[in-house]
């Protein structure tokens, strides 16, 4: 393994913004044919750590240490791929244009075919069936799933020798998942390296040759990964190995007692326009939701969960059918609701950083919501907005700074908080656990419970990709090709699934490495 070239350096980094050390004295040798995977919890300093392969820092960022790359090109994944991908142009066109700057060398007869070719096998490679379908649509029409693997592709495109993989499994079910761990696998085994940014331990343990366990901007523990894996030196690492599966926030999960009927959707019929076509992605004959309870929705990426979830929220319209609140159809679209009836359904985006203002304090765009959606006076919204955050861990000196100062995990939990200072009747959280950490979706997921036990009349709709989330859940639906295939109690649907995608999916969990307990 160590005789394998080295095509880049990291020599004792350090990243400080503002007198805080993002990255304190960090190094890291890139081999050829390696992966590297760094670990650690949101804010940790991984992905600082990562984009200084590429030359990126944090804007007014004071930076000491050197970061060598050796004659060669490196691609970026980014954890959150819609920020990357430019809405106003389809993907194909997206894709075309980077195809072409690698066929520039043929004749000119045979470089469209060639780019054709060259983006037909890199969808491929990145696991994204039915390509010329997929070619015609704009990023906003695809899944998160779908975004990052189109990232993917991106990435092999340009023809990297480095790939810096951040949290590339995030938001993908377990069939998926296991397809981008066997092409990342695949990836290294050509001599590309692979620099790992990930939470997923059990996607670490199947592709990771080194390990670099990073907390509070610093490496705690360094090394291959058969002996990091098998005997951790370093309490975090210990703590973040031993964080299970699934660990029920309590005997009942996320949720309380069960009351009265709050949601219900009923025949509900969603659409995508592209191209001049219509596309039905979605087809719900019934669904609903009792105060005190958890929903959680299943299925791979590109199912129709996000879009079922922006249904409920009023954030797409192109849909027939009804979705009720406390038995009363609310309009298809936010625009065309009330004020009650915004705070009534809130909306939590897996996407926490680009659901807010990058140039106003957290603090601030939290409090807003009591304002606008409640009337409260800006003082009291203030007091409200800092006691929220503080019981949701975000001590005030920290959300007075602006977004980009804060981690992605920090930016979850602020989302949330700002959600439910709008008093929801439900809250609709779209995969808002898959960037995190072992540790830190197990407090995330406590933190969701905590509302859902108090008995003020919230339910809960639980987007994800992840059974072992699901399983905090008081009932599952399990949605596969934009329909519910299964739907039950959640003890029902993990330990005698009835259709064969449910059997699939928690098959292909089990073979990930994590045991799903109801």
């Amino acid at each position: 393994m160590n005789q394998r070239p080295v095509l880049a350096e990291i020599i004792r980094l350090s990243v400080e913004v503002d007198g805080h050390a993002l990255v304190d004295q960090v190094s890291l040798h890139v081999r050829a044919g390696t992966v590297t995977a760094l670990v650690g919890p949101s804010g940790s300093g991984k992905t600082t750590t990562g984009l200084a392969l590429l030359g990126e820092y944090p804007a007014g960022a004071r930076v000491t240490g050197e970061v060598r790359v050796h004659d060669t090109r490196v691609g970026y994944v980014p954890q959150h791929p819609a920020a990357v991908l430019n809405p106003a142009r389809r993907i194909g066109a997206l894709l075309y244009d980077m195809a072409r700057q690698q066929v520039r060398d043929l004749p000119r007869a045979r470089r469209r075919t060639a780019a054709g070719q060259r983006v037909i096998e890199a969808l491929g490679d990145a696991q994204l069936p039915d390509a010329q379908a997929l070619l015609r649509r704009y990023p906003h029409q695809l899944s998160g799933g779908q975004q990052q693997r189109v990232v993917i592709a991106q990435a092999l495109l340009l023809g990297a020798r480095i790939v810096v993989a951040d949290e590339p499994t995030t938001g993908q079910d377990a069939l998926t998942k296991r397809r981008i761990v066997g092409r990342l696998a695949a990836v290294a085994r050509r001599g590309i390296a692979v620099v790992l940014l990930s939470h997923d331990m059990d996607v670490v343990r199947e592709l990771a040759d080194e390990i670099m366990v990073m907390r509070g901007g610093c490496v705690v523990e360094h090394g291959p990964a058969h002996r990091v894996l098998a005997a951790p030196a370093h309490p975090w690492t210990q703590e973040l190995l031993a964080a299970p599966g699934t660990t029920p926030c309590a005997e009942t999960g996320i949720s309380g007692t069960p009351g009265a009927e709050v949601l219900r959707v009923e025949r509900l019929v969603a659409h995508h326009r592209t191209g001049g076509r219509t596309v039905r992605v979605l087809s719900i004959a019934g669904l609903a939701l009792r105060t005190g309870e958890c929903l959680a929705v299943v299925g791979r990426s590109g199912s129709g969960k996000t879009t079922l979830a922006r249904c409920l929220a009023g954030l797409h319209r192109d849909h027939e059918g009804d979705v009720s609140l406390d038995g009363e159809t609310l309009p298809r679209s936010l625009r065309d609701r009330s004020r009650e009836q915004l705070a009534a359904v809130q909306y939590v985006f897996q996407d926490a950083r680009a659901a807010f203002d990058e140039h106003r304090p957290v603090l601030d765009q939290v409090a807003r919501t009591a304002v606008r959606l409640r009337g409260t006076g800006p003082e009291e919204a203030a007091r409200q907005a800092r006691q929220t955050l503080a019981d949701l861990g975000l001590r005030d000196g920290l959300v007075r700074r602006l977004p980009g100062r804060l981690s992605g995990g920090e930016l979850q939990r602020a989302a949330l908080a700002r959600a439910l200072l709008a008093r929801p009747r439900v809250l609709v959280c779209d995969e808002i656990t898959s960037g995190l950490d072992p540790v830190a979706r197990r407090s995330l997921l406590d933190l969701l419970a905590a509302p859902a036990r108090r008995g003020d009349g919230l339910g809960i709709v639980l987007i994800t990709h992840d059974l072992d989330t699901a399983a905090q859940a008081t009932r599952i639906a399990v949605l596969d090709g934009g329909q519910v295939v299964e739907e039950g109690p959640r003890e029902q649907i993990l330990t005698a699934p009835s259709h064969p995608f449910t059997v699939a999916l928690l098959g292909a969990s089990a073979r990930g490495g994590t045991a799903v307990r109801p």
